[in-house]
């Protein structure tokens, strides 16, 4: 990731705005409904050791005077779902990606919430996202 943010510094010129927007370094958690009437079922288990490395590899350039923060912003984001087999497949995917354990017992915890609610309409998976504007110094060399 330094490596990567480092070749973003070197190409952006000088007073240039690099955008940073990524999950931030917490678990996702998977509700029934949106909005207001969005009910927590349980959370996602993740591994969060590329986002904490993300996290650091900003720090380091910062500190080394490479980028200048301007401004950071943390919001949530729901990524939303019509059926339980969407949240099965998102979930399916999501474990086959991260190398993470099966989602079984939290699938079981929403299939039983969605069986008790009347008419729930959607399901999401909701995180917060990490936005951060970062500019390189107009006086830097590189």
């Amino acid at each position: 990731m330094v490596h990567a943010l480092k070749e973003a510094h070197r190409v952006l010129r000088p007073g240039g705005l690099l955008i940073d927007l990524r999950p931030a370094p917490a678990h996702r958690q998977l509700g029934i409904g949106l909005g207001r009437t969005w009910q927590f079922v349980g959370q996602l288990h993740e591994v969060l050791d590329d986002d904490l490395a993300a996290d650091a590899a900003v720090r380091e350039l910062v500190r080394e005077g490479l980028l200048q923060p301007e401004r950071r912003v943390r919001f949530q984001l729901d990524r939303v779902m019509d059926s339980l087999e969407d949240v099965r497949d998102f979930l399916a995917d999501f474990d086959q990606r991260r190398n993470l354990p099966a989602h079984t017992k939290l699938l079981d915890q929403l299939q039983a919430r969605y069986q008790r609610l009347p008419a729930p309409d959607k399901f999401s998976i909701r995180g917060p996202m990490h936005l951060a504007l970062l500019r390189k110094p107009e006086d830097s060399a590189t």
